[in-house]
Parts: C-alpha cells; structure tokens; sequence
C-alpha cells in the first residue's frame, strides 16, 4: 500500500522544514488584518511558524512576520500565539 504524503512547510522565522500541523499559520487577510489561522484554511497570504515561546520572542523583535505578510504585524497577535502555548 502506498504511503501517504505529509505536506512539508517552512518556518519563517527558523528557516526549518516540518510537517504542516506542527505548525501554526499567520495570515494577512485581503482587509490587510492580521490574523492567527487555526483551521489552515483562511483566506490570505500566509506565513507558517513553530508555535514555540523563543521562535514567537525572536519572530516579535526581528519583525520576520513583517517583512513576509508586508504589513505591521500588531502585538496582539504574538500575544495570542503565546497564550496558545499554554
């Protein structure tokens, strides 16, 4: 039987390869909001990052989440995805 592929993503902040749902998604939505995709499906330009506290700290201070989804990123969004670590 053939095994099943198992989509590969970047991270953008670690330049590390992992599977799809080790990941969490932050979008640009097409209103320029920045949102954390929890589905994997919104609609938007997309950026995958290792839901980890010292990826999460490094991505705030380098702003990578800026220069990638071209917009400023707000602080409400690195906060939700630290509290999703609890």
């Amino acid at each position: 039987m053939k095994q099943k592929k198992i989509p590969m993503r970047t991270c953008v902040v670690t330049k590390e390869k992992y599977p799809k749902r080790e990941l969490v998604r932050i979008v640009r939505t097409p209103e320029n909001e920045v949102k954390v995709d929890t589905t994997g499906r919104m609609n938007g330009h997309g950026a995958y990052m290792k839901l980890d506290r010292d990826v999460i700290i490094k991505a705030q201070s380098t702003k990578v989440l800026d220069r990638t989804l071209k917009v400023i990123v707000p602080n409400e969004v690195y906060e939700e995805l630290l509290e999703m670590l609890k």
